[in-house]
């Protein structure tokens, strides 16, 4: 997606691999140190993210959709010690991408300011963040660091509300499932189509017409679809349904799930889950195009735009695996 100069390049591979260490690390720390806990959920609500697809007479663009869908509830998981007398953790989400801001800085956004503002409430408690199926979704009003810092304190102003308020015990035993699904691309790009991205002035077009000119002389062709898209599913006693996906996932899958699934207690969602390849539109995003539907595959380096059936194809595998938790 970026024209990189070489060294600024090499920042971010050394930072790939420094991060997978201590990720590691963190995860082997982190079971060394175990112990009993208590634990209990609970959902609040947050309105600053606006629907961002408006249609336009030229189609479908980012920007401001104040009657498009969106997903306001944040859910919120709380981690107590096992007698209840100190909070641990808070683990709470929100669909709405994480772009209040667009300066050069290292930054939270909102996430991040809203992570700071429970931890200094509540201190020695560890706030974490997680991505709903927000991806056609913007944070409203943006661009200012004060919108961020503003929209932090409304998110853990949420969360707040929840820990105050009498919460649902977790109890019950947990269980998990992982499957990947085939995801079919559509139309597939020509040979000769590919050689004439390869002359376009657009880096990331040109960027992807090489690589994949490259791999189609190796191998007499270019996949058709992409073979291991994740759905994951926790069930968290009886109270919480907990399913993951792969990928900027847009909030009408959220919305289906709930109304599709039938879970066993809440039914939580989230995006960006084991792997990100693309944007994942639903039916609906793809028949209106736009970024999300389209051009957004340019910087993913994918060859194409999703297949018309997937979302069906994402729906009926969460629906499996939640099925097998009644």
């Amino acid at each position: 997606m970026y024209d990189l100069p070489p060294t600024e390049a090499e920042k971010v591979h050394a930072y790939t691999a420094h991060l997978k260490i201590t990720l590691a690390q963190v995860l082997l720390k982190a079971f060394r140190s175990r112990s009993p806990a208590k634990f209990s959920v609970g959902e609040g609500e947050a309105f600053f993210a606006i629907n961002r697809r408006q249609a336009t007479p030229r189609g479908v663009t980012i920007g401001l959709n104040a009657d498009g869908p969106i997903d306001p509830r944040v859910p919120v998981l709380k981690v107590e010690s096992a007698n209840g007398s100190k909070l641990l953790a808070v683990a709470f989400g929100y669909a709405c991408h994480n772009t209040t801001l667009d300066l050069f800085q290292w930054n939270g956004d909102y996430a991040g300011f809203a992570q700071a503002e429970l931890e200094t409430a509540h201190p020695g408690t560890v706030a974490l963040f997680w991505s709903g199926c927000g991806a056609d979704a913007n944070p409203n009003p943006r661009r200012l660091l004060e919108h961020a810092q503003t929209h932090g304190k409304a998110l853990a102003k949420a969360v707040d509300a929840v820990l105050a308020k009498s919460m649902t015990p977790l109890n019950g035993p947990f269980a998990a499932a992982y499957e990947t699904v085939k995801l079919d691309f559509g139309t597939m790009p020509t040979k000769e189509q590919l050689k004439a991205d390869a002359k376009n002035t657009a880096f990331a077009v040109r960027t992807r017409a090489n690589r994949m000119l490259k791999e189609w002389d190796a191998n007499g062709s270019i996949p058709n679809h992409y073979p291991h898209y994740p759905v994951q599913t926790w069930q968290l006693g009886n109270q919480v349904t907990w399913v993951a996906l792969g990928g900027e996932v847009v909030v009408d899958y959220a919305l289906r799930l709930r109304r599709d699934a039938k879970p066993k207690g809440t039914l939580w969602v989230a995006g960006y889950a084991n792997d990100v390849m693309a944007y994942i539109p639903s039916d609906r995003v793809l028949h209106e195009g736009g970024y999300e539907a389209d051009s957004s595959m340019i910087y993913y380096g994918q060859p194409t735009r999703w297949a018309l059936g997937t979302e069906q194809r994402i729906v009926d595998e969460a629906v499996r695996q939640v099925a097998q938790f009644k």
